[in-house]
C-alpha cells in the first residue's frame, strides 16, 4: 500500500489520537508513527515538529469545538456569565469523554502534578480569554488601581479550578461521570458565591453610609 503523501491537519490529529487510544500510549518516534499509519513523514513534518505540540494543538481543538457548538445555541449567547461557564463545562467534558482514552493516556502521571499539565497551555490561553469574555471582574468589590491584579486573580482561579476538574474526572469511575457533573455544579456555584462575595458588598456598601453620616452630622 502507497504511503499518504498529503493529509490535512485535522485528519492528523484523528490519526494521532486513535493510535494512543489504540495502543493506551504514545508513539516511540515520529517516524514509528508514520509507518504504523501509511504516512509519509514529511506529510506530518508539514504541520507538526512533535507529539508535545500535537498534544496541545488536541486540546486546544477540543476547547474551540466545545465553545463553537455552545455559541451556535441562541440560548447559551443569552445566558448569565455563571450558566455560560457551567453550560461550557459541561460541554468540555462531554468532549473530554468521547476522548476519554486518549487524554488518560496523554495526561497519564500528571495527575499530582498541576505544573507536569504543559500540555494544556494553549487551552489555558484560550480558556483564560474565554475567561475574559464574561466580565467576571464586574462581580467583585472594585479597587481603584488594582483591577488589572483582580481580573489576573480571577483568570488564575478559574483556571486552578479546570485544572482541578480535569484531575477529578479522571478519578471518575462512576457511570455517565456524573460525579464529575455533581462536582462541576457545586465548585462553580461556590467561586461564584466567593466571587460575588455579597457579605463583603453589603459590609462595604454599610461602611460607606457610616462615614457619610457621620461626616454629615459633623459638617
Amino acid at each position: 500500500m502507497r504511503k499518504k503523501k498529503t493529509i490535512s491537519k485535522l485528519d492528523l490529529l484523528t490519526l494521532y489520537m486513535d493510535f494512543v487510544s489504540d495502543h493506551e500510549a504514545k508513539p516511540s518516534s515520529v517516524e514509528d508513527f508514520c509507518e504504523k499509519v501509511n504516512l509519509h513523514q514529511a506529510a506530518f513534518e508539514k504541520h507538526f515538529s512533535s507529539f508535545k505540540k500535537m498534544d496541545k494543538a488536541i486540546f486546544l481543538e477540543l476547547f474551540k469545538n466545545s465553545l463553537e457548538v455552545l455559541e451556535e445555541s441562541e440560548e447559551f449567547l443569552n445566558f448569565d456569565s455563571k450558566n455560560k461557564l457551567i453550560s461550557f463545562y459541561f460541554t468540555f467534558f462531554e468532549n473530554l469523554s468521547l476522548n476519554r482514552q486518549y487524554v488518560k493516556t496523554v495526561l497519564s502521571g500528571c495527575t499530582n502534578q498541576l505544573t507536569s499539565f504543559k500540555r494544556l497551555s494553549l487551552l489555558k490561553s484560550e480558556f483564560l480569554h474565554f475567561i475574559e469574555s464574561l466580565s467576571l471582574r464586574e462581580s467583585i468589590i472594585p479597587v481603584e488601581g488594582l483591577e488589572t491584579i483582580q481580573q489576573r486573580f480571577i483568570s488564575e482561579t478559574m483556571w486552578f479550578q479546570l485544572v482541578a476538574t480535569i484531575r477529578f474526572w479522571l478519578d471518575d469511575h462512576s457511570e455517565t461521570f456524573e460525579k464529575t457533573d455533581i462536582f462541576i455544579e457545586k465548585s462553580i456555584n461556590t467561586s461564584f458565591e466567593l466571587l460575588e462575595n455579597k457579605f463583603l458588598k453589603n459590609a462595604f456598601d454599610l461602611g460607606k453610609f457610616i462615614l457619610k453620616e457621620k461626616f454629615s452630622k459633623e459638617n
